[in-house]
C-alpha cells in the first residue's frame, strides 16, 4: 500500500482540489488543512504574509496531513515537506465550469459564500495554464524521484486512483 502522510493536493481553481482532498481525508484520517482557509478572513481581507507563514510552517511541522491549494509563492517549500504530490491538471472548460457552478454554495474550505464569479478570479483560471502551471511541472520534475508524484488529467483518473487507495 502506499504510504502517504504528508500529501498536497494542487492545481487550477475550479478543479475540484477541495473536493478530491475532502474525499482523500475521508479514506485516510489524514487531517485537512485549505490553504484558502488560512488566507482569507470571513470580511474577505487577508492575514500578513508572515501570519500565513508561520500558520503553514505549523502545520508542515505535524505528523500527518493533507495540504489543499496553489498559493505558488510557498508552493515548493510544501513540496519541500510533503510525500506526495498530487496534481490535477484538468481542461480549463472543466475548471471553469467548476468554480461557476459552486457559486452561492457554502463550503468547508472557504470562509464565505461566493456570490458572483468574480473577473479577477476567472481570470487567474485563464492565466493558470500558462507560466502557473508550466511552473508546476517543472517543480514535478525536480520532486519526482523522491516524492509519490500524481497527475490527473481528468476527473475518472482521480477517481480511479481513490478506488484503487
Amino acid at each position: 500500500m502506499l504510504k502517504m502522510e504528508k500529501v498536497i493536493v494542487i492545481g487550477s481553481p475550479g478543479a475540484g482540489k477541495s473536493t478530491f482532498a475532502r474525499k482523500l481525508r475521508d479514506m485516510t484520517g489524514l487531517p485537512l488543512y485549505y490553504l484558502d482557509m488560512l488566507w482569507h478572513k470571513p470580511d474577505r481581507t487577508n492575514i500578513s504574509r508572515e501570519e500565513f507563514d508561520e500558520k503553514l510552517k505549523e502545520i508542515a511541522e505535524r505528523d500527518r496531513w493533507i495540504i489543499d491549494g496553489n498559493y505558488q509563492r510557498t508552493l515548493e517549500l510544501r513540496m519541500e515537506w510533503c510525500d506526495t504530490i498530487i496534481l490535477l491538471d484538468y481542461p480549463l472548460e472543466v475548471c471553469l465550469l467548476g468554480a461557476e457552478e459552486r457559486i452561492g454554495t457554502k463550503r468547508e474550505d472557504m470562509p464565505w459564500i461566493e456570490t458572483e464569479f468574480d473577473k479577477e478570479f476567472k481570470q487567474w483560471i485563464l492565466d493558470f495554464q500558462g507560466e502557473p502551471l508550466a511552473r508546476i511541472y517543472r517543480l514535478l520534475e525536480k520532486y519526482k524521484e523522491s516524492r509519490n508524484v500524481f497527475v490527473f488529467k481528468s476527473r475518472e483518473e482521480a477517481e480511479e486512483f481513490k478506488v484503487r487507495l
